[in-house]
């Protein structure tokens, strides 16, 4: 176990000022570029694996770091650059979490490879749960999974919705249902290999922000996987389910959901993610403040300014915090007693929709205009308290976790 420290060690401060170099030499100058194109940003991405930066390797020894840190300082020296493109570099994570969380060994070395491929052969992944009537409600999800056991084949039918890098990624994992009578802890989760006929893209989202981030529906059609792409296998998969019936019957808790395992462990990435955005929305204003002059001095004279800054600051250092302290539990093995995954991504994205509008409102008519970096901060931060568990549903969680109760 890693012990917890405020200073970064050497390593993590030397990784730390490389990503940061790329951050600000290659993403911010394309950055205004990829979100007017609305377009996946394929030149950066192949640019960041050209250096390692987008790879298997580095983000396993991120992963990997015994103080849980190394993922966090990642993330948020990315979406410091820029947060479409920062997702479009850090997007197929999220399906790579989703085998390591629920795979097996082979599996996670056989599936998570293929979704970064290498410098010559750029790869991306996908994850997908989402559905048009169904997203913080798991339980209404419909895609379905049966299993064709003369075939040793499962046969998924259904539409995903809100998938990043849905319809483009070489490899997509996709969360049905297996055993609709129980519900959301009847799921499981598929890889579905490069090329599988029956898995095509549907309508891809033009959206508020985030735009060089791909995000689309995933539509499957009599799609068929190898008994082996069920992730943690079907001996597993039926023990689960036998103890979820009988939990069911009993009135007792009844297990896991594999959708849910997945955003419980990606949710203080996410939120170095905001932190990330917050910290570049600040900087900007600051700076502004400093060299901005109105009636004979620079604003950030003015009580108004100063302390909306001051406050900036404090939000940004404090999510920065609960996101760190996450990522050390998560990495020490420690369970969320308190929903301390949900905190972290509760404030932070909630900082970083409150910190990108401060700063729009420090710089004035500046802000509101493409001219200056901010606008496209303060559409990028916005979902933030919506994706990946909307800041009700974060709140929900903790409530339910600190109280025992089931509150609706």
């Amino acid at each position: 176990m890693g012990e917890f420290a405020l200073e970064l060690n050497d390593d993590q401060k030397t990784v730390r000022d490389w990503i940061h170099g790329f951050a600000a030499d290659v993403m911010r100058p394309a950055a205004a570029e990829w979100d007017e194109r609305e377009e996946f940003p394929w030149p950066v991405v192949r640019e960041a694996a050209r250096i390692g930066l987008y790879s298997l390797d580095f983000y396993a020894q991120q992963f990997l770091d015994p103080t849980g840190l190394g993922v966090p300082l990642t993330l948020e020296e990315l979406f410091w650059g820029d947060a479409g493109l920062g997702l479009a570099i850090a997007g197929t994570g999220l399906a790579a979490i989703s085998v390591f969380t629920n795979g097996t060994d082979e599996q996670i070395g056989t599936w998570v490879p293929e979704m970064y491929g290498d410098a010559d052969n750029v790869r991306i992944g996908a994850f997908c749960s989402s559905e048009p009537d169904a997203g913080s409600d798991v339980a209404a999800m419909r895609t379905r999974a049966v299993y064709d056991a003369a075939k040793d084949e499962w046969v998924l039918d259904g539409v995903k919705t809100w998938a990043t890098n849905g319809g483009i990624a070489d490899v997509h994992v996709v969360v049905a249902v297996v055993d609709p009578a129980l519900g959301a802890r009847g799921h499981a989760s598929f890889v579905v290999p490069p090329g599988t006929p029956g898995l095509e893209q549907g309508q891809k989202f033009k959206k508020h922000g985030i735009r060089a981030s791909h995000t689309a529906e995933v539509v499957l059609r009599d799609v068929r996987v190898p008994g082996h792409c069920l992730l943690g296998g079907k001996e597993k998969l039926d023990e689960r389910l036998a103890r979820a019936r009988e939990r069911a019957v009993g009135g007792g808790e009844r297990g896991g959901n594999a959708a849910m395992a997945t955003f419980e462990a990606s949710r203080p990435a996410v939120g170095a993610q905001a932190v990330g955005i917050a910290r570049a929305a600040y900087e900007v204003a600051l700076d502004y403040a400093r060299t901005r002059v109105q009636f004979g001095r620079p604003i950030i004279d003015n009580q108004g300014v100063a302390f909306q800054l001051a406050d900036m600051r404090t939000r940004i250092d404090a999510a920065r915090l609960l996101v760190w302290r996450a990522s050390w539990m998560a990495s020490a093995g420690r369970p969320f007693t308190a929903a301390e995954g949900s905190m972290s991504k509760l404030f932070a994205g909630e900082t970083a929709k409150k910190v990108t509008a401060q700063a729009m409102q420090i710089l004035g008519g500046n802000g509101y205009t493409r001219e200056y970096p901010v606008e496209r901060m303060h559409r990028d931060a916005a979902i933030y308290t919506i994706f990946e568990g909307t800041s009700e549903i974060q709140r929900l969680v903790i409530a339910r976790t600190l109280s025992g109760m089931p509150i609706r």
